[in-house]
């Protein structure tokens, strides 16, 4: 399993990676509300992508003082080892799906339909309620 680089963070940091991830994940669903059904998402699945991603490391950051750095697929990794067991395996999956779509939807030249991205803004969505949910608890 590939860890990729790691970065220690202080419990500050916690509160601005969520207040960034609520604003990115609210910016991606005023996109796709804005989102003509024949529109190129891509900006949209990017910006979800960018939601996911501060997610897990504000997870990551409550429960082991570690962020991931720079390579992004192995963003899971890390949250599984935050979590163990506790990490229910659906939660892991919506992030490896919205991982695997940040290359294409931020450097790739197909053009990510409405459909597609709607679907996977449900995915963030319901990554981010749990989320959501283990950080009050």
């Amino acid at each position: 399993m590939k860890r990729g680089p790691r970065k220690k963070v202080g419990s500050e940091y916690i509160a601005g990676r969520l207040r960034n991830a609520r604003d990115f994940h609210k910016a991606a669903q005023d996109q796709m509300v804005l989102a003509d059904k024949g529109n190129n998402c891509s900006p949209a699945v990017g910006t979800m992508v960018t939601a996911a991603i501060a997610y897990g490391d504000t997870l990551t950051a409550s429960r082991r003082g570690e962020i991931n750095q720079q390579d992004h697929r192995t963003a899971s990794t890390l949250l599984r080892e935050a979590f163990g067991n506790a990490l229910p395996n659906e939660q892991e999956r919506r992030l490896r799906q919205l991982l695997g779509t940040k290359d294409e939807a931020q450097y790739g030249a197909r053009a990510i339909r409405y459909a597609e991205a709607m679907n996977l803004l449900a995915e963030l969505d319901a990554f981010a309620r749990w989320a959501e949910d283990q950080l009050r608890g």
